[in-house]
């Protein structure tokens, strides 16, 4: 494959950019940016909030997971991932098969001042502080299978996006 066909796939917990930086990727390099939590709004035809009061966390991850493997099936995209969408082995088995994996991450407190008051966040709901601290020690090694991991703690979004694509430079096989 190509290496403008491989496809670049960000993951990492939800605050660590990856909607924005993909945003920012994709028209640097002149590729298709899909969000995957955007995907899933447009076939559920609800909010992810909504879909997680109405059917609950299982069936959205199993959408998750059903829309992700389709989207992986194009080539030459930027996809921003949720930040859950690494929890099960055959996500993680189909991103690594499908595209360069680049995993953002950030510290409680970063994360924290960018989504803790975000109501479109129900993994947050009853108190975001915790919740994320939580949810970082429980996915601390949930994004280790990544090829290249970025730390967007002290960076902008500019930064983040130009220190992929010099890693992209220096292994352009990605």
């Amino acid at each position: 494959m190509q290496p403008e066909q491989v496809n670049w796939i960000l993951v990492g917990m939800m605050g660590t950019g990856k909607s924005t930086v993909a945003a920012l990727l994709a028209k640097e390099t002149g590729r298709k940016m899909v969000d995957l939590d955007a995907e899933i709004v447009r076939e559920a035809g609800c909010s992810i909030p909504e879909l997680f009061e109405q059917q609950g966390e299982a069936e959205f991850r199993a959408l998750e997971s059903r829309i992700l493997a389709r989207v992986l099936e194009g080539q030459g995209i930027v996809l921003a991932t949720g930040g859950g969408a690494v929890l099960k082995p055959e996500n993680r088995r189909i991103m690594l098969e499908n595209g360069w994996v680049i995993a953002l991450k950030a510290d409680a407190k970063t994360i924290f001042a960018r989504v803790g008051n975000d109501s479109n966040r129900p993994l947050l709901t009853g108190g975001a502080e915790e919740k994320i601290s939580l949810l970082l020690e429980e996915r601390k090694l949930a994004y280790d299978f990544a090829h290249c991991t970025v730390d967007t703690s002290d960076l902008g979004e500019e930064e983040v996006a130009m220190n992929i694509l010099m890693r992209h430079r220096v292994y352009p096989q990605s």
